[in-house]
Formats: C-alpha cells, structure tokens, sequence
C-alpha cells in the first residue's frame, strides 16, 4: 500500500479529479509532502478546483511534467486548506521549486492564471 512518503521526493504527480458524469480528468501538477499528506496548489478558478468541489474523491500516481504516469494510480481524498496552513504549505510550495516556480508564477499572472488555493491530499 502507498503512502504519502512514497511521493515526497517527486517533481509531479497526476491528479485525476472527476466531472459531474464520473469521467476522469488527470492533470500533472507539483507536490509537497508534509506530514504524511500531500498538498498541490491550484488556481481556485481551475476545472480542477471545480471538480473538486463537487467531489473530493481522486487518484493521484507519479507523473512527469506532461502528465504520463510513471507508476500506478492510488485513491485519495482532497479538500481545499485555508488559513494560516494553506499559508504556511504555499509557502513550502515555492521554496521546493525555487527559480524554475517563479518563474512559472510569474507567466500564470501574466495569463491571469493565480495558483493560490491549496489542495490537501490523503490517500485512502
């Protein structure tokens, strides 16, 4: 069985969230692990946000940067983080990924794209 340690030290994962119908949608996105859960940050905007705050089951596997999987998918639960953990997680975020994360922040702003809702994951 999976644990959150077993993805601590991997750039991306695919999340796979779920539409209204049940049809999966997988999305390469960063990761923390901290504390034996795993965190992605996310525009509140996104269709992944959106997915989620329908249904907060998903499936997340080890990914590369275009979203092919390197491993097999596990279940998981989600929900958003708020307050001064969301802060503190964020903040974590953007120190794991150094030069190459601002500079992918600063072309989302300029696109209008602001990954600032934090996602907690916990595998089944």
């Amino acid at each position: 069985m999976a644990s959150a340690k077993d993805f601590s030290n991997l750039k991306y994962i695919s999340l796979i969230t779920f539409r209204k119908t049940g049809v999966p949608v997988p999305t390469p996105v960063w990761l923390l692990e901290d504390g034996g859960l795993i965190y992605v940050r996310t525009d509140p905007r996104s269709g992944k946000a959106k997915r989620l705050r329908r249904i907060q089951r998903v499936r997340i596997a080890p990914s590369d940067a275009r979203g092919r999987t390197l491993g097999s998918y596990v279940e998981a639960n989600a929900r958003f983080l708020e307050g001064e953990d969301a802060r503190r997680i964020f903040l974590l975020i953007k120190r794991k990924y150094g030069t190459m994360g601002a500079l992918v922040d600063l072309f989302n702003g300029l696109r209008g794209n602001h990954p600032t809702a934090v996602i907690e994951i916990k595998l089944a």
